[in-house]
């Protein structure tokens, strides 16, 4: 008796967070797919990696349900209730379909994505080069005057007066050094300057020229643009190998369940005939 209370209960126990569990997850879905885009990329993008990082719940609901009934085949004399091998096979094996669908379709949309990612971020670096082929073309009108070439040359010599004050100053250079205030990049500047003072020169006179700038500012933006469609390629790289395999090997586990239920449930009801016969 003792047994028998053991079996009913651990069976119906497998049934019920089966159920539930296989609930949930069309309920996730159902929630997840709303609103309703299904010519969008982007909302085909988001559902398949949903469905994916989800796709277990019902797999392990489909394996209680399957072992609760397999519990009521042990015994005969405890009554099986209402028999779910059948449609949970039958949605086993559309499961199964649906992620199989999604292996190719995903990494597909994600390519896409990539692809559009890619020309929006060429088309920016673009942009910003030339707003800078702008900006240089008009600092370069404005110091074609002899006075703004004078004004110029007197910054210079200024900017030139005040660090060889500080580089000849050993405690002010120190003290610099020393500030937590000032960047680590304007260090080491300065002690470029101290060791090489013809750098100084250099410095300055790059500083002062807007095509050198102008330069500087181009060969960052591209290095910005490089970085950036690496980091697209890579993340959607990433993401079609993620959910492709992982849809893929879940397609396989829900055929498998779905078609093993289905083959054994026609075997069963095939035997039943044939007793029934004799």
């Amino acid at each position: 008796m003792v047994n028998r209370l053991a079996t009913v209960n651990t069976s119906r126990t497998l049934k019920v967070v089966g159920t539930i569990l296989i609930l949930s997850f069309l309920v996730d879905v159902l929630i997840l797919s709303l609103p309703f885009q299904p010519t969008n990329s982007g909302w085909q993008i988001r559902l398949a990696t949903a469905l994916v990082d989800r796709g277990i719940v019902p797999l392990v609901g489909l394996g209680m349900l399957f072992a609760g009934h397999w519990v009521d085949s042990t015994d005969d004399s405890i009554p099986s209730g209402i028999d779910l091998r059948i449609p949970m096979s039958i949605l086993s094996s559309l499961l199964g379909l649906i992620f199989l669908l999604i292996f190719p379709l995903h990494l597909n949309n994600v390519r896409q994505a990539s692809d559009r990612e890619v020309e929006q971020i060429v088309a920016r670096a673009q942009q910003a080069e030339s707003q800078v082929q702008n900006q240089l073309q008009q600092v370069q009108a404005r110091l074609s005057t002899d006075q703004a070439k004078a004004q110029i040359e007197k910054q210079k010599n200024q900017i030139k007066a005040q660090f060889s004050e500080l580089l000849k100053d050993d405690t002010r250079y120190k003290q610099a050094l020393e500030n937590p205030n000032i960047p680590q990049q304007q260090k080491d500047l300065l002690k470029r300057f101290k060791a090489d003072p013809k750098a100084l020169d250099q410095f300055i006179a790059q500083q002062s020229n807007p095509q050198q700038l102008a330069n500087q500012r181009l060969t960052q933006i591209r290095q910005d643009k490089e970085a950036a469609e690496k980091r697209a390629k890579d993340s959607a790289w990433k993401s079609g190998l993620r959910v492709g395999i992982s849809s893929l090997l879940l397609s396989i586990g829900y055929i498998i369940i779905g078609w093993t239920g289905l083959r054994s449930n026609t075997a069963t009801k095939g035997s039943k005939r044939k007793a029934t016969a004799r």
